[in-house]
């Protein structure tokens, strides 16, 4: 068996993907998720112009041989626009693999290690008041885990709060929008959120908040020790990873478990965090971390940390990634949470696929592969429109994290 097509399908059915579907001479496909959130075409121009001639005529089963091939052999390496390239390859190719098996790819990756694959929702809302009916509103879908956020008093708006509360999409324009942000007004108001929401939920609901890399190390002490009497399972992205030593303080002030991760794109990225303790959850994801193959590293090596695994699973990444994401989360030992934000049915309808929802889990298709596809036709009628994240200031003016 042999590739002899790979074709670059750039997307937007509310928000953009890009897709590698491979194609061998057998007629067996498979397909792996490229985007790379405002930056997806930097990642499509990669593959049809520096990959995609490299893959033609390659042997679809050596996935291994042809993930060093595109990493090592590349020179530049590592980086989210290399990695996502190098992801979509890798992942269409164990889709290939499960097929040409006729197995699921868990299967290929040792089988089951537990039934199904726990995910959280994200309740948000401006007030304290509509946070805890959108809590409310997961608990009575199943969910067994919340990611809490809140708008912040006196800021006319706050990432990760949304009017639509199941369909959030943060890249909202062509030119980033700019937002103020109060680092002393976010600190001042967050543990009051929590506290009303473990006085209306009670200790067992496993409760999440994403900081958003808003803070400095001695700032995320604060908070995380603050956050302590609620027992958050975890505290995501305290700091910007860039200088990990920070995370060594914020350990010596707070036990508030720690997450991190989404915008890393190599297990060098995560080692020295995974190694030394400095966190609890690695968030890394199949699309930015170089595809199955690379990510099943970073949790191994995890695994020998006593970190789990709790994959970015954001509408950004398409159904592609979040069925491979699910393959991978069912077959690790490690495993924590997954993050679980739902497509739109414009999404849905482009790329059918086989993993539901039920009761709390996810769980992946039991066809051979991924158990995913994009319907090509419908990827066509939904062109590429230019969408950019927020841009945070300061209330002087100062650009700031996120």
């Amino acid at each position: 068996m042999r590739i002899v097509d790979a074709r670059v399908i750039v997307t937007c059915p509310g928000r953009n993907f890009v897709t590698l579907k491979v194609v061998t001479d057998e007629g067996v496909t498979g397909v792996g998720d490229a985007t790379l959130n405002g930056r997806e075409l930097a990642v499509a121009s990669y593959l049809r112009d520096h990959v995609v001639p490299l893959l033609i005529g390659r042997d679809p089963a050596r996935i291994e041989d042809t993930w060093q091939y595109l990493y090592q052999g590349s020179y530049w390496r590592r980086g989210p626009v290399t990695m996502s390239a190098v992801a979509a390859v890798d992942t269409a190719l164990w889709d290939i693999k499960g097929k040409v098996a006729g197995l699921p790819v868990y299967q290929l990756l040792g089988g089951r290690s537990r039934e199904g694959v726990t995910v959280y929702g994200h309740a948000n809302g401006e007030t304290v008041d509509e946070v805890l009916t959108e809590v409310a509103r997961f608990v009575d879908l199943g969910y067994r885990a919340v990611r809490v956020q809140c708008g912040v008093p006196g800021l006319p708006r706050t990432y990760g709060v949304s009017a639509d509360k199941m369909f959030y999409e943060p890249a909202d324009a062509a030119l980033p929008t700019e937002t103020a942000w109060s680092t002393e007004a976010y600190l001042a108001h967050v543990p009051s959120v929590f506290a009303r929401v473990r006085e209306e939920f009670g200790p067992t609901l496993r409760l999440l908040h994403d900081v958003h890399h808003r803070l400095t190390p001695i700032e995320a002490a604060r908070l995380g020790k603050s956050l302590e009497p609620y027992a958050l399972t975890w505290m995501e992205d305290p700091v910007p990873a860039d200088l990990q030593e920070g995370f060594r303080l914020i350990r010596s002030h707070t036990t508030t478990p720690i997450a991190v991760g989404e915008v890393f794109s190599s297990i060098w990225d995560a080692a020295q965090l995974i190694r030394e303790q400095l966190i609890d959850y690695v968030r890394t994801t199949v699309v930015h971390a170089g595809g199955i193959t690379h990510l099943r590293r970073i949790f191994d090596l995890a695994a020998l940390h006593h970190v789990r695994s709790g994959s970015h699973g954001a509408t950004d990444l398409s159904p592609v990634c979040m069925a491979a994401a699910l393959h991978l989360d069912l077959a690790i030992p490690n495993f924590g949470l997954q993050e679980y934000m739902r497509h739109t049915e414009a999404t849905d309808e482009v790329f059918p696929h086989g993993y539901h929802y039920d009761g709390g889990y996810l769980h992946p298709a039991e066809t051979p592969g991924l158990g995913v596809d994009i319907d090509e036709q419908a990827a066509a009628r939904y062109p590429y429109a230019p969408a950019y994240l927020p841009v945070n200031r300061l209330t002087d003016g100062t650009v700031h994290p996120w």
